[in-house]
């Protein structure tokens, strides 16, 4: 755990993530990125005691999942938690039937937790999103949208003047794999029908085989992201509060 909260310590550093005062929204999905982003922020917050915490959840399956299990972990971590039942799962798959419905999803489910987020009055939404996220979402930008783009440590969301913060954008997936077998985090089962045939699955083989072939490549890559000594898509210095506030639909 000491890796994994040195990581978050830096990305909290580095981009002013929490400030004192925060009030800061964990989005819980039910999978071990989150899970595990809610256990770092909780001891995150014991080291600094200067914000506080709050636990939101979107359903999204064909039927409501028992939340027990994460409901008694937030429990345990002495943050409270709020579980929003949703029809996603039949606007995605019943009414639209898109062949394509991640980047919906992503907006939908966003503004969903940007919604609750304000609503619980918290000022920021901290997202499970790791290193290979945002290489992925940089491949998949390079390759079928033409640019050169991925989604940014901290954003301030416009429509609702909430702020998404990403602190384990340092962290390697291999690294949340582990400590979620440490810890026993009490992962749910995605009942999403396009889990693991999507464009950003195509993203992690194609990652995967270039880091066997070049076994530095991520952390180049991620270099590469925040070179402050040339064109950078994370600058550490913040803009501007107009550049800064872009549309949800802007943001990946």
């Amino acid at each position: 755990m000491k890796t994994t909260l040195g990581r978050v310590r830096r990305a909290d550093q580095d981009y002013r993530l929490i400030d004192p005062g925060d009030r800061v929204a964990v989005g819980v999905s039910g999978g071990k990125d989150s899970l595990l982003l809610l256990y770092a922020l909780s001891l995150h917050r014991r080291v600094r005691q200067d914000f506080s915490l709050q636990a939101v959840m979107l359903t999204a399956g064909p039927t409501a999942p028992d939340t027990s299990a994460i409901e008694a972990f937030a429990r345990e971590l002495d943050v409270p938690l709020t579980v929003r039942y949703t029809d996603l799962y039949q606007i995605l798959f019943e009414l639209r039937s898109d062949r394509s419905p991640c980047p919906l999803c992503a907006k939908m489910r966003r503004a969903m937790l940007c919604d609750m987020t304000k609503a619980l009055g918290c000022n920021k939404l901290a997202l499970g999103h790791h290193r290979e996220d945002a290489l992925e979402t940089f491949l998949m930008s390079l390759i079928y949208e033409g640019r050169i783009h991925t989604f940014h440590p901290k954003t301030y969301m416009s429509r609702t003047g909430v702020t998404v913060i990403r602190p384990m954008i340092y962290l390697p997936e291999k690294d949340v794999v582990h400590m979620q077998r440490k810890l026993n985090l009490p992962v749910l089962h995605n009942p999403c029908p396009a889990n693991g045939h999507t464009k950003r699955q195509e993203m992690k083989e194609l990652l995967a085989e270039l880091a066997r072939r070049y076994p530095h490549l991520q952390e180049t890559m991620l270099s590469a992201l925040k070179n402050d000594a040339q064109y950078s898509l994370w600058e550490k210095e913040p803009r501007a509060a107009a550049a800064r506030a872009i549309p949800e639909e802007e943001e990946e």
